[in-house]
């Protein structure tokens, strides 16, 4: 009877906080990767506001962008999109505006997190985690620790056939015009031409491309070197002691990936207590322990535990130091290019 008593009490204040909408009353629907967010998150979240919500997967963001352009959003609440597809859905207006007075957590951010290039206040987009991209190797098994793009594009001969490559088309264009000094937003055509030379030269010494098992392959030794974004590195860490992540010295991308509300919701408030349930200190820092990625969340992140950082050191970066990578910018008609580019590389 207390027990119930308090729920009730706990619910009334937050829909006291939302201007007394009952918002309860309908279920959202959060759509995001598999296996990024704790599959308890969305239980405690209703047991605690009254809120059902509903998990749907989406395997890219590509995939989610395509279904929620063809219906205009209907029947999503809440999607996580990485924060170029934040831009662009909405440049499209298929994402609402976000009202700071419904997330009161977004305090809770560091302020580096709360003026992002893309969408500087949050008004659209709240950031959910946060890392770059660099090369993930296993220290017993290579000569020298990899310093630059060109140890994994132009790699020594005992290398050949022991390095993987992430085939996104951002994230392998990435590599290869951070290598020539080039913008990893760049859509100059003569720069692209170049990183795909040396990209399609590269494509010679691979073992694969691979966006999803890189790491199980570092952990066995079938890989030594691969290209790979920083918490799923640490995924390998994990298995293997040995396995080490670096930021080469040409530099890399800052990824973003962020929390948006459907233009569509029928449920805006109800998916913006969502966002702001993921933003208690407490929650933020459950997600960072079990998806292993770094938090935009300065209060979350001073509660983990020195031990877990010791042990996968990228997740202490500070976030000045990742604000000195390259923020991931929508490319508008450019991503055409990268796309018709990597498809040439890919399959040549």
């Amino acid at each position: 009877m207390r027990a119930g008593l308090l729920r009730a009490a706990a619910l009334a204040c937050v829909m006291s906080a939302f201007g007394g909408t009952a918002f309860a009353e309908g279920k959202i629907v959060i759509s995001n990767w598999d296996g990024y967010m704790p599959p308890e998150l969305l239980e405690a979240f209703t047991k605690e506001t009254g809120i059902a919500a509903e998990m749907s997967v989406h395997a890219t963001n590509e995939e989610i962008m395509g279904k929620v352009t063809a219906g205009g959003g209907q029947g999503y609440d809440v999607l996580f999109v990485s924060s170029p597809f934040a831009e662009a859905l909405k440049k499209l207006d298929l994402i609402a505006e976000l009202d700071p007075a419904k997330i009161p957590n977004l305090a809770n951010l560091y302020p580096e997190a709360r003026n992002l290039s893309y969408d500087p206040g949050n008004h659209f987009s709240v950031p959910y985690a946060w890392g770059t991209t660099g090369l993930c190797y296993r220290s017993d098994l290579v000569a020298a620790e990899p310093t630059s793009w060109m140890d994994m594009l132009k790699p020594a001969d005992a290398l050949k056939g022991k390095i993987t490559m992430l085939k996104t088309d951002r994230w392998l264009m990435a590599a290869g015009l951070k290598a020539l000094g080039y913008s990893v937003n760049s859509v100059d055509e003569a720069e692209v031409g170049k990183a795909k030379e040396l990209l399609t030269e590269a494509k010679k010494s691979l073992l694969a491309y691979d966006d999803t098992t890189f790491y199980s392959k570092l952990v066995s030794g079938e890989a030594s070197l691969v290209h790979a974004w920083d918490g799923w590195c640490n995924y390998g860490i994990a298995e293997n002691a040995a396995i080490k992540f670096v930021v080469p010295k040409e530099g890399s991308d800052m990824w973003v990936d962020t929390m948006t509300v459907t233009k569509a919701s029928e449920n805006k408030d109800g998916a913006m207590a969502f966002i702001n349930y993921v933003l208690r200190p407490d929650v933020h820092a459950w997600v960072a322990n079990n998806i292993l990625y770094k938090v935009p969340n300065q209060k979350a992140m001073e509660t983990l535990d020195p031990a877990l950082i010791a042990q996968y050191p990228n997740i202490g970066m500070s976030p000045a130091d990742l604000m000195k990578q390259e923020q991931l910018r929508d490319l508008g008609d450019g991503q055409k290019l990268y796309t018709q580019t990597v498809t040439e590389i890919t399959f040549q």
